[in-house]
């Protein structure tokens, strides 16, 4: 009889602990809310970033308390907070726009460091206007690219997890920036290193970047989407003497998850290189994961899906703003 009243005391015990430290969690969030909203709409510089030197010390005490990665954050669509599938990583990003529409970005790396038994948390610093050779350069937590996430992919291959960040990035007012970025371990360390060879038959890539025209929408996204192949084949008609070969075409197409996105290009023809100028072309493409590497594909086919008929429609693929985009 007392080891039951043992065990139901520390039953009790336990719930009374997971309620103070949502009811913790809770007060950080919306103390949060409030330094971000002001992050988004204060009227100058100085407002903007004094509120947001309160949201980072504020963040990173929160996510110090024990059982933090368990909070579902629900900080509205200015802050990003992704989480993994096998839930040992967590990124939460956000920016900061300046007067002059030039956007720095700010976050954390949650992520599960197995000497530890727990979760450690990294600050991420922002450098992306001093990078150099930024498609093939590995980032740290303290030297980072810069950019808020707004999909985080989780695959695997022969037992091992990969993990790819889609992101996106103001720059400034004329040009805007997406991005496919692998993010590893190394080793038995806990430390995020931005940026894998995982693009297959481009052994030197670390990461996809898209730099185009701030007037320009281009889609980038993982879903379930389609890529399409035309084969062409020799076959006999007719019968008897006005037998003959002729070619014909076959279709085929191939449903599956993949990082769909547009190709771009030079809106003016002798403006490579000004990315301002840089539009989609038309043409999407797509990375499929084969045997633990991202696998480029010329012939992608973005589709709406008609999820009340569960048929499938040949309409383009729908576009979207950040929702933190700057307004003109």
């Amino acid at each position: 009889m007392k080891i039951k009243i043992t065990l139901l005391l520390f039953v009790i015990l336990g719930f009374a602990a997971q309620a103070q430290d949502k009811a913790l969690m809770a007060n950080y969030q919306q103390q949060l809310i409030k330094h971000f909203e002001l992050v988004r709409s204060a009227p100058t510089d100085n407002q903007r970033y004094n509120a947001n030197e309160l949201a980072v010390q504020l963040f990173s005490q929160a996510l110090q308390t024990e059982g933090s990665f368990k909070f579902q954050w629900n900080l509205g669509d200015y802050v990003s907070v992704l989480t993994s599938t096998d839930k040992k990583l967590r990124i939460i990003t956000w920016p900061v726009v300046s007067d002059q529409g030039e956007y720095e970005c700010f976050g954390f790396v949650q992520v599960y460091d197995e000497k530890e038994g727990d979760y450690v948390v990294y600050p991420l610093t922002d450098v992306s206007e001093e990078a150099i050779n930024i498609e093939e350069s590995l980032f740290s937590p303290d030297r980072w690219l810069g950019a808020v996430y707004q999909q985080l992919v989780t695959t695997t291959h022969e037992g091992k997890t990969y993990y790819t960040l889609l992101g996106w990035t103001g720059r400034n007012h004329l040009i805007q920036r997406k991005v496919i970025e692998p993010i590893c371990f190394r080793g038995t360390s806990s430390k995020p290193q931005f940026g894998q060879a995982l693009f297959r038959k481009e052994k030197t890539l670390r990461r996809i970047v898209l730099d185009y025209s701030s007037n320009a929408m281009v889609n980038l996204n993982y879903s379930e989407q389609f890529t399409r192949t035309v084969t062409s084949k020799r076959v006999k008609t007719g019968s008897g003497k006005k037998t003959r070969t002729i070619s014909v075409q076959e279709t085929n197409d191939e449903k599956g998850p993949m990082i769909i996105f547009d190709q771009i290009e030079p809106q003016i023809p002798g403006m490579e290189g000004l990315f301002q100028y840089y539009v989609p072309s038309g043409v999407e493409m797509a990375y499929v994961w084969i045997n633990g590497r991202w696998e480029l594909r010329d012939n992608a086919q973005g589709r709406v899906q008609n999820e009340r008929l569960n048929q499938d429609f040949n309409s383009p693929h729908v576009k979207s703003e950040p929702a933190y985009k700057l307004s003109e």
